[in-house]
């Protein structure tokens, strides 16, 4: 137990190291980055906040889980691995990004699209860990099937904005990275594969929560809408 925790730290303190090096890449102003012409160091920058958003999505997500639930601290709370389809949309959008970048080159040149999607992605990460900290130890990576005795209904804070607020916040940073990617067939395929992933995973979610907490939940349910378009999680007949 004690090795897999020193394991788990040097692990941590890698990732941290990995994550404050590319954020210093993407702190450096266009005229700093390689290259002869605007374009290619424009593409630089595009590029380097990308992988620096993706990088602090993944460490944070780690980082929270240890500071609010650390006994389901593991390394699958980096969320690299969530699934075989999360990782073919991140490399659809790398080959999207690549492709449209050779042929042409001037659609990833759109500043003011690209600052649109990473204040996206700032207000998304923003919002769901605002969740996880809020929930605390009531958070957790999978939806739990069983009450612990300190699983308490999380009304307050950002929860009396959304039921789903780290739902809503991880929805609009994954639209917001093909936004700030400038990729149009990304943008459209993420907007429809994560509401669409989020609309079974409330429905879900919710069939526990009621059973959980009973019609405090369902009150709940009634005055604090899911936060996602169109989604209004599970239906109930009384």
């Amino acid at each position: 137990m004690a090795a897999a925790g020193r394991q788990l730290g040097r692990e941590g303190r890698a990732s941290l190291a990995a994550f404050v090096l590319g954020a210093s890449v993407a702190a450096l102003p266009p005229a700093l980055l390689p290259g002869p012409g605007l374009g290619l160091q424009v593409w630089c920058l595009f590029s380097c906040r990308y992988m620096c958003s993706l990088s602090l999505f993944h460490y944070s997500e780690y980082l929270v889980t240890a500071i609010n639930n650390p006994r389901s601290l593991s390394l699958d709370s980096f969320l690299i691995n969530h699934s075989f389809e999360y990782n073919l949309a991140a490399v659809s959008s790398w080959i999207e990004f690549t492709v449209e970048k050779i042929i042409y080159p001037e659609m990833k040149q759109i500043t003011w699209l690209s600052t649109v999607g990473l204040l996206m992605v700032i207000f998304g990460e923003c919002l769901r860990k605002a969740a996880m900290l809020t929930a605390g130890s009531n958070f957790n990576h999978i939806v739990q099937n069983e009450k612990s005795d300190t699983h308490t209904l999380v009304t307050s804070g950002v929860y009396g904005w959304f039921r789903h607020p780290s739902y809503v916040g991880w929805f609009y940073w994954s639209i917001g990275t093909q936004v700030l990617l400038c990729n149009p067939i990304c943008a459209i395929g993420y907007t429809l594969a994560s509401w669409r992933f989020f609309r079974e995973r409330i429905e879900e979610e919710e069939i526990t929560l009621i059973h959980f907490f009973g019609e405090e939940y369902l009150e709940y349910k009634k005055k604090v809408p899911s936060g996602l378009p169109f989604i209004k999680g599970v239906k109930v007949e009384l």
